[in-house]
């Protein structure tokens, strides 16, 4: 059975069930603002908001606002939306954040401008090794430069963001080395790279499909639950680089089971919707290398220069991944489907940067749906799948030792023990055939929470 390092930081499961997001839809109010800008709402406080609601008010605000918006972020401790706002002589809309329930903050930078700051790196610093996100904590665009940036690029990249003004990005350095998190070993396969499995989807012709990373697919357009075992899923759709990191993965077998849920081994989390990520939102990321892992969404709209060429449009983290979490699962405790793995710096020993395809824009741009058919009873006999050893911890393509994972006899996603089930523990992304999206062994202990899901350092 294969042994993985446990992350220092990573996500617990505790028992229970994870509670459903409500279906309540957050409406704007109707500030009835006056001319002097007075209103009954202008004193209202902030509400308490969920992370999902509060990334829906905060779409509302953004087109209420126009010009004047700065970003938003989600504040947890308090519960709160907090909205960037830009002074101006229209504080009418101002009022009108605040009656719909945000804490408003007052900025420098508004987002429009943001984007003409990250279009100027973009065409004046655009050097393999860095990357820019909108930060709405900072009202900042964040750079970083990884290990490799050194020299006359370091210089390049320095003054650039020197030209921008101190008001408008901050830079600093990354001890890793940007890369996408593709590997050898288990979970889905394609030739002699291994990926994780995001989420089930069904395809715009109706038929069962799955979502994973663009660059995954660089390693084959067939794809399979063990290493070197019969194909189940062919590649319908891909992106990487350029503007995201993802592809559409349909499954062989049109009757095929693909329920919409992550599976993490001694439990699964149902994945009512995908959400637009919000900076300041708690999420979790399931991946067949490192398991279950937590952090925080620290900015938007990122570009990261991979040396396989720029990706636009990405959720900057400090989740932890490591090679072989590519394509995995980055989802909230409420069952809102944020992201898909693609890349980044560091592990879950010492940390670093992740990146994250939104889930939304992917969904937009291959004409999916989120969701599937029932995931059934029975998890197969292949309870102790997964005893491939990973040479080299896994980290190079084409590490596994070929010993492969168990196939098992059901298709049933189950309690996680039937087919690629990562470690043998069964941590399958559930996808009804049990690829995996990760291994049980390094879900940890935690402590029970009323959402079931838990965070443990």
């Amino acid at each position: 059975m294969s042994h993985k390092r446990i992350p220092k930081r990573k996500a617990a499961i505790a028992a229970g069930s994870v509670v459903a997001l409500g279906a309540a839809a957050i409406l704007l109010p109707n500030a009835n603002a006056s001319q002097d800008g007075s209103s009954d709402g202008a004193a209202a406080a902030p509400k308490t908001l969920k992370a999902g609601d509060a990334s829906d008010l905060a779409s509302q605000l953004a087109g209420l606002l126009g010009d004047a918006f700065g970003g938003s972020y989600y504040d947890g401790d308090n519960q709160q939306l907090v909205v960037n706002v830009v002074p101006g002589d229209n504080n009418n809309v101002i009022v009108q954040a605040k009656a719909a329930g945000a804490k408003v903050r007052e900025v420098d930078n508004s987002w429009s401008e943001l984007q003409d700051g990250a279009s100027t790196l973009k065409s004046e610093a655009t050097i393999e090794g860095t990357s820019w996100s909108i930060d709405p904590r900072t009202n900042k665009l964040l750079v970083t430069a990884d290990s490799t940036v050194t020299g006359a690029k370091w210089d390049r990249l320095e003054s650039t963001v020197q030209s921008l003004g101190s008001g408008m990005a901050t830079l600093k350095k990354s001890a890793g080395t940007f890369k996408p998190f593709v590997s050898g070993g288990d979970a889905i396969f394609a030739g002699g790279s291994r990926c994780s499995l995001g989420f089930n989807v069904t395809a715009g012709d109706g038929s069962p499909a799955f979502l994973t990373a663009g660059h995954c697919t660089l390693g084959g357009n067939e794809w399979s639950d063990t290493q070197g075992g019969q194909p189940i899923a062919t590649v319908d759709q891909s992106t990487f680089p350029g503007n995201g990191d993802f592809a559409l993965v349909k499954y062989d077998d049109p009757a095929t089971q693909a329920p919409s849920e992550v599976n993490l081994g001694n439990q699964t989390v149902q994945i009512t919707e995908a959400a637009e990520a919000t900076v300041g939102q708690q999420v979790f990321r399931m991946g067949s290398t490192t398991g279950l892992a937590d952090g925080q969404v620290l900015g938007l709209d990122a570009t990261v220069n991979y040396p396989e060429g720029t990706v636009t449009g990405l959720i900057q983290t400090d989740v932890c991944a490591e090679p072989g979490d590519s394509g995995g699962s980055l989802f909230t405790q409420d069952g809102l489907a944020i992201g898909l793995t693609s890349g980044g710096s560091g592990d879950c020993t010492v940390g670093g940067e992740t990146f994250f395809q939104p889930v939304t824009t992917a969904l937009e741009a291959v004409g999916a749906t989120l969701g599937g058919g029932a995931a059934d009873g029975g998890a197969g006999a292949g309870e102790e799948a997964g005893a491939g050893q990973e040479a080299g911890a896994g980290e190079e393509a084409g590490a596994g030792n070929g010993q492969g994972v168990g196939a098992g006899n059901g298709q049933g996603a189950g309690n996680g023990q039937g087919v690629g089930a990562g470690n043998g523990q069964g941590a399958g992304a559930g996808n009804g055939q049990g690829v995996g999206a990760g291994n049980g062994q390094d879900t940890g202990q935690g402590v029970e929470g009323d959402s079931g899901l838990t965070e443990s350092r």
